[in-house]
């Protein structure tokens, strides 16, 4: 599992919990005040309907003050505004990120301890896992007032969950354990208008991806087989890993995947397709070895062609939009020229004469492992632009890195700027980009949360 959802009718926010979470009455958290409807009585105020007492009466030592008139009046205090539900959520999020590494040890020592069962669902190892469930929930939780946002995040959540064998009957259990770990460490701000609102969330959360996954069930199986049919190493650290999926394998160019090798089982890590769709229906990867990396080590240095790994469903919108006549300003770092390379191709497939402008991007001449592959698509193709960058360059490559590059060249208000690479990279490339004028909806790159699985 990846992310949490909210729990099914019958789980953890059914019944009266949900009605509080709701607003309901009737006994629930936003029930009548039980000092009645007139708020505390004050010392001295009689119950509602009872006399005012002899001794409580002013007298002429102690009389009332002049009733004040009209024009002397002051306005009365506007009444305090109540928070909404997303920032009560929003509240709980601040108290909790200085100690997150100890709300997340907690929530899992929880949902563990009370379902030990679900601890098969996760890989052996817990270090990267660990942190994706519970940032995962906390992300959904914050788009709460975003629907059209949420949703899209919650499907393909859904969706790819389904490959980690989780059922719907695994979600209250997650909302528990979630609810049990913020009632914990967020005494702050927690009490019972903020644990409705957790709860709603929760089940907002999670009725959106267990509706996904049945959905996505209809359609497609939650993994594919596939085996290894070519294993090559331009570089000591760097593969390009060829397989064959056991059965028809729709996806888009720019997209990616997660892979699982047998030697780490339910070890999951997301690499994007280095082509097209292809007629023969092969499917490539460039994959990177990094220190400590479980699966990049696995695919680059111990798979070879005969073995088999799985596949999840594809994933990612950086794609392109083939209505448009805007050109493309492509940055690549490292093994992030992969999808650079898939979109090249899309674009020469789909037969249109846009202008292409390719930056391809690493710290030394040798990470520019794929360049004679992206000079050759430039030969052919008119209307593409194949710019070598490196940090510190050799004479006849730009230095620099990517971001000073993309600066000496342009304008570029006329194009849509795909970007992969390092979670670094991307960042400050995303910073040079809003800032020379290109508006963000323009600019597509996978996900920085998922970037960072797949460094591992």
């Amino acid at each position: 599992m990846e992310s949490p959802t909210t729990p099914p009718a019958g789980g953890h926010g059914s019944g009266a919990t949900a009605a509080a979470a709701a607003g309901g009455q009737g006994g629930g958290w936003f029930g009548r005040d039980p000092k009645g409807a007139h708020g505390p009585r004050r010392p001295g105020q009689p119950e509602s309907g009872e006399s005012t007492p002899e001794s409580a009466r002013p007298t002429e030592h102690h009389r009332a003050p002049a009733a004040v008139g009209p024009a002397e009046r002051q306005p009365a205090p506007p009444p305090a505004a109540v928070p909404s539900a997303t920032e009560l959520l929003r509240r709980t999020m601040a108290e909790i990120e200085p100690i997150a590494d100890r709300v997340t040890s907690y929530f899992y020592a929880l949902l563990f301890l009370r379902h030990p069962g679900l601890r098969d669902l996760f890989p052996a190892a817990m270090d990267t896992q660990r942190d994706r469930l519970f940032k995962a929930l906390l992300t959904a939780a914050t788009h709460a007032d975003d629907p059209v946002t949420l949703t899209t995040y919650l499907t393909h959540l859904g969706r790819g969950h389904r490959k980690y064998g989780t059922l719907p009957q695994h979600y209250p259990a997650v909302g528990e354990a979630l609810i049990g770990a913020l009632a914990r460490h967020a005494p702050g701000t927690w009490g019972p208008r903020t644990e409705a609102a957790w709860v709603g969330a929760y089940t907002t959360i999670s009725q959106i991806m267990i509706d996904a996954a049945t959905e996505d069930e209809l359609r497609a199986p939650a993994w594919w087989q596939a085996e290894v049919v070519a294993h090559v190493m331009p570089t000591k650290d760097v593969a390009v890993v060829t397989v064959r999926p056991d059965g028809p394998y729709p996806f888009l160019a720019g997209q990616y995947t997660a892979l699982e090798t047998p030697w780490w089982p339910r070890v999951w890590r997301h690499y994007s397709f280095a082509s097209a769709p292809r007629s023969d229906g092969l499917l490539s990867f460039h994959v990177k070895a990094v220190p400590a990396g479980w699966v990049s080590n696995a695919l680059v240095h111990r798979a070879r062609t005969g073995d088999v790994i799985r596949l999840g469903p594809p994933a990612g919108s950086m794609t392109v939009d083939h209505t448009s006549d805007n050109g493309l300003l492509c940055l690549g770092g490292g093994t992030g020229i992969a999808p650079i390379k898939a979109l090249v191709e899309d674009v020469a497939r789909h037969g249109r004469r846009r202008s292409v402008d390719v930056f391809y991007g690493a710290r030394r001449n040798q990470g520019l492992y794929d360049i004679d592959t992206m000079l050759r698509l430039q030969q052919s193709h008119p209307w593409l632009s194949v710019r070598p960058v490196v940090d510190d360059g050799p004479v006849g490559l730009l230095a620099g890195g990517i971001p000073q590059a993309v600066r000496e060249f342009g304008p570029w208000h006329t194009h849509d700027a795909y970007l992969s690479g390092p979670p670094g990279m991307i960042r400050c490339s995303v910073d040079t980009l809003v800032g020379i004028g290109i508006p963000t909806h323009r600019i597509r790159h996978d996900s920085i949360e998922e970037l960072v699985g797949a460094t591992t």
